[in-house]
């Protein structure tokens, strides 16, 4: 994809000397959903950290037409590539309006600031109703709403979000689905890491499958959906 934001190609890591990705080839374009889909230790967490810069990595790895392999997490990060964490990792005893603030704290355009938060409390009339909470008093659900606001907050210009649904109800994973699809739609692309496949392919315009750090099938969403082998594999039917 030409015209992708993030383009992956031949990305090789692991920690230390053991490799955990290998060959990886992977885009994300301009209003997009891709889901990453994969069972636990497929190596899912290990390639956004890759990506984000956190461990090491070769290959190539561009971000809006750049070379960003050489540069750290707070470099990206400046550059629009925002990563919502697997486990929410908020602040507990701040509050949500200070946790949510966190997330804009590079930003110096007060107004810019001000329409963000009040995007985010669109999205989730929950959290401006809960501001002045802390966030370690908030339910699961109500904990990932804040991380993925504190993200929105930074103005991404490519969202990466870590196993969304871990621990979470289903009813509450289809919220957050929904939100997905409504960030989308405001120009935010998102790259999705997934345990629960067919919730992330529900919402997904493209996925890739990974396999023991090493991308097996890459096709539409509707194609991965219907795919026999995958049905087996993450279902336990041929149905």
């Amino acid at each position: 994809m030409s015209d992708a934001l993030l383009d992956i190609r031949g990305l090789t890591a692991g920690y230390g000397d053991v490799p955990v990705l290998t060959d990886i080839a992977l885009t994300v374009g301009a209003g997009e959903i891709v889901a990453l889909v994969g069972s636990n230790g497929a190596g899912k967490t290990t390639l956004l950290r890759a990506v984000s810069r956190i461990i090491k990595a070769s290959g190539s790895l561009r971000f809006l037409g750049e070379d960003v392999l050489p540069l750290t997490p707070e470099a990206l990060f400046a550059r629009g590539l925002v990563q919502v964490p697997e486990g929410r990792q908020l602040f507990g005893r701040m509050t949500v309006a200070e946790n949510l603030m966190m997330g804009a704290y590079r930003r110096r355009d007060r107004a810019g600031i001000d329409a963000s938060l009040a995007q985010t409390f669109d999205l989730f009339p929950v959290l401006a109703e809960r501001r002045a909470q802390t966030a370690g008093s908030l339910s699961g659900g109500e904990q990932q709403m804040c991380a993925i606001g504190r993200a929105l907050m930074a103005a991404p210009k490519l969202l990466m979000i870590d196993e969304m649904s871990l621990g979470l109800a289903p009813i509450v994973v289809d919220r957050l689905l929904d939100v997905l699809v409504a960030i989308r739609g405001q120009g935010v692309p998102i790259l999705m890491v997934e345990q629960d496949v067919f919730a992330a392919l529900a919402v997904a315009d493209r996925g890739y499958v990974l396999e023991h750090g090493r991308i097996v099938k890459a096709a539409t969403a509707e194609t991965l959906k219907s795919d026999p082998a995958l049905q087996k594999a993450y279902l336990g039917s041929d149905s």
